[in-house]
């Protein structure tokens, strides 16, 4: 079919590949007895130099002969070989142009370099650096440059219904969920009508999860193009909006939230044992405090006769009970944490360690605190750093809270059913649909066999 008219039906079969996606671009020119047709991908070419340098030259030769000599002497251009190497180009920022029989790839791709800096969120070691910006042009340059794929589709929207912001909903087609994209549609429909004016992807974020007052979060932010290029290959979808250097996933589980870029970058053990070592510190951090206050008040024979010995004889001096020397010191870690966020960055982490210490120190010799208080504090204060996404951490440093309540009221027992309730209320939560404690999801290759099982069978 190709080889008898590769002109004729090269656009209509590359249509046919692609997703309909609102930055796919068809500019039909006709000027004299010149007619053409150029089709690209708006996200990842440069428009101004399409017009500057194809458009406005098309009307000002005479003839089509003097205009492919044009674009062949200034352009980088390759010939048509086949279809599939067409569609492999068009997808790494090339211009087809077509008028007759005559087909012209010119490489017009457009690197995005604007506003563009480095990961200071979720940094890696030895992963990508760059983060997204404020732009949607080059956030979405970013991600197309990432995910090469002729099914990605980018659905332009507004949100708000005074000041209405720019956002774009992306996906795979083939591998997304259509009851998730049907959710989040619906809620971006709902959002438009009840909001005037939408400032931050933040507060987007609150409207579109339907728990609003739940603890944990069940989108992720992230501001890596990466991470984003990643979680399209497993069906998920991502939200950029105008102004705002993240980008929302949905749906998001549990273990997305405990899971670091780092992890697909190191060798296999290495990334095992980081991620054991992860897990190991979100348990120090929300049972530490509790399991101190029930072996102290309630039960200190879980200690061994030494270990229980120097622990009274550290809180010898202490004033209250063990409850309130743990909470004053939670407290005081809490608003240091907060200080060193609202600080300015040249002097925030001198001042937050300073303040740190002196605390600490003054603390421990005016015999508020014991020794022993001051080594757990810090240890929860590191361990709960070393969950990856900020939003689980934060819901992490009020999960704690609320289990030294239950422990310090019932005790060993509370302490028990309060890390019983936590995993029940897991298990309730779901994140459009899909459940949060879910453990796997499906690879990109496992999403592709169902699409073409599928096909096969219809």
């Amino acid at each position: 079919m190709y080889k008898s008219n590769p002109a004729k039906s090269l656009l209509p079969w590359l249509q046919s590949q692609l997703a309909e996606s609102d930055d796919i671009c068809l500019q039909k020119l006709e000027s004299k007895e010149k007619k053409a047709q150029l089709f690209y991908i708006k996200s990842i070419c440069d428009q101004a130099f399409i017009q500057d340098h194809l458009l406005i030259p098309f009307f000002e030769t005479d003839s089509l002969h003097d205009y492919l000599s044009y674009i062949d002497n200034l352009f980088q251009t390759s010939s048509y070989i086949s279809p599939e190497k067409t569609l492999n180009q068009l997808l790494h920022g090339s211009v087809v142009f077509i008028s007759g029989m005559n087909i012209r790839l010119i490489d017009i791709r457009k690197v995005a370099n604007t506003g563009i800096s480095e990961a200071k969120i979720e940094s890696t070691v030895q992963g990508p650096q760059n983060s997204f910006s404020e732009d949607i042009a080059t956030n979405l340059n970013m991600i197309r440059d990432r995910y090469y794929q002729p099914s990605l589709k980018i659905e332009n929207q507004e949100i708000g219904n005074q000041a209405p912001t720019p956002i774009a909903i992306i996906y795979d087609e083939k591998l997304v969920d259509p009851a998730v994209l049907e959710s989040v549609n619906k809620r971006l429909a709902e959002i438009q009508g009840e909001m005037a004016i939408i400032l931050s992807i933040g507060q987007l974020e609150r409207h579109l999860s339907r728990r609003k007052r739940t603890m944990f979060p069940t989108i992720m932010l992230t501001e890596r193009p990466d991470r984003v290029a990643y979680n399209l290959a497993q069906g998920k979808i991502a939200i950029v909006m105008q102004g705002n250097p993240f980008v929302l996933l949905v749906p998001s589980v549990f273990f997305d939230f405990m899971a670091s870029m780092d992890d697909l970058y190191h060798t296999y053990w290495t990334s095992r044992f980081v991620v054991v070592l992860r897990y190991l510190g979100l348990f120090i951090t929300i049972t530490l405090p509790s399991l101190y206050v029930v072996s102290t008040a309630y039960n200190p024979e879980l200690f061994r006769v030494q270990l229980a010995v120097t622990i009274a004889g550290s809180r010898i001096s202490v004033p209250y009970p063990a409850f309130v020397e743990v909470f004053l010191m939670l407290l005081m870690m809490e608003f240091l944490t907060e200080a060193s966020l609202r600080l300015p960055k040249m002097i925030g982490s001198t001042a937050t360690t300073v303040g740190g210490l002196i605390l600490g120190q003054a603390a421990t010799e005016a015999a508020l605190v014991s020794n022993i208080m001051v080594i757990l504090i810090a240890a929860v204060a590191i361990s709960n750093f070393v969950i990856p996404i900020n939003a689980m951490g934060f819901a992490m440093r009020g999960v704690k809270y609320l289990l030294l309540f239950i422990s310090t009221v019932f005790g060993m027992i509370g302490f028990i059913v309060g890390l019983v309730g936590i995993v029940a209320y897991l298990v309730h939560l779901d994140s459009f649909g899909q459940p949060y404690l879910k453990l796997f999801m499906k690879s990109s290759t496992d999403q592709e066999e169902i699409t073409r099982v599928k096909e096969e069978q219809g």
